[in-house]
């Protein structure tokens, strides 16, 4: 099956839900264009989430930019008003197999970009995720309670986790993603709008990281040891490349820890790099 959009500018979308089980499991999606949520954030986010497949089987999306109008709600929570919805997920996939993400642009998401959420067999690959310095709560990918997922040649810049893998996850592949700005990727990072019950069921034997890109990253740490790989000695991080990196704690020269990571580092890196080459 193929569905394809005639769209050629911007086109206006509201919440949609997507739900299974479909009789033909290959559903093809080209998405040309790009799809924007409404101007005012209150229509959907209180929603949960702006674009959501649910319980389908062989679903396929290509290209196209998704843009979800975030900095209206980023300013409503930095302004300390209570009354601010939490905010939508741009693109989620709950309860779903055999998925494929290509191509895809996903831009200033209210809330996380891309959300797979007790699926099987996912690949997303060759997307781009942006947000600006100053949006909470803005993942770019959050993977939980999955398995058998693959994530591909990426570029994800947001003000929060490129890659945040919650619990139950098994078997993730992360490959040639260059994060930054962001806070890298993060396992058993909690957003508080999915209610995360811990990290004890992520199973790190089951988490591979290689040939990573931190890249133009700066800023300020509230801990003294501001950059950490923290590796499985059984799947050891490696290809992990840092590039013009500047971060301070207190004013103050910062620390590096490494432990079972190796990669190069370029350009201007401070603290000094202690990934073994």
């Amino acid at each position: 099956m193929l569905l394809k959009s005639i769209f050629s500018q911007q086109y206006l979308l509201h919440n949609v839900v997507f739900q299974g089980q479909c009789r033909n499991n290959d559903i093809t999606i080209h998405i040309e264009g790009t799809l924007v949520t409404p101007s005012d954030y209150n229509v959907i986010g209180d929603g949960g989430n702006w674009i959501l497949f649910e319980h389908v089987n062989g679903v396929y999306i290509y290209g196209g930019i998704l843009d979800g109008q975030g900095a209206g709600l980023w300013a409503c929570k930095r302004s300390g008003n209570n009354n601010c919805p939490s905010g939508a997920t741009t693109l989620g996939f709950s309860n779903s197999n055999n998925i494929l993400i290509n191509g895809l642009t996903s831009q200033n998401s209210q809330m996380f970009h891309v959300v797979i959420n007790g699926c099987h067999n996912v690949k997303v690959q060759g997307v781009r995720v942006s947000a600006s310095g100053n949006s909470p709560n803005t993942d770019g990918i959050h993977v939980q309670s999955s398995s058998d997922v693959t994530i591909l040649n990426a570029r994800i810049g947001t003000e929060d986790d490129c890659v945040s893998v919650g619990p139950g996850t098994t078997n993730l592949w992360i490959e040639n993603v260059a994060c930054g700005p962001g806070h890298g990727i993060s396992i058993g990072s909690l957003g508080k709008e999915l209610h995360e019950a811990g990290v004890q069921n992520v199973t790190p034997s089951g988490v591979k990281i290689s040939d990573m890109t931190y890249q133009d990253i700066h800023g300020s740490s509230a801990t003294e040891v501001v950059v950490k790989f923290d590796c499985s000695p059984m799947y050891p991080c490696f290809g992990i490349n840092l590039e013009d990196v500047k971060l301070i704690y207190k004013n103050q020269p910062a620390e590096a820890s490494c432990r079972n990571a190796d990669g190069s580092a370029s350009g201007f890196v401070q603290p000094n790099s202690c990934l073994k080459l």
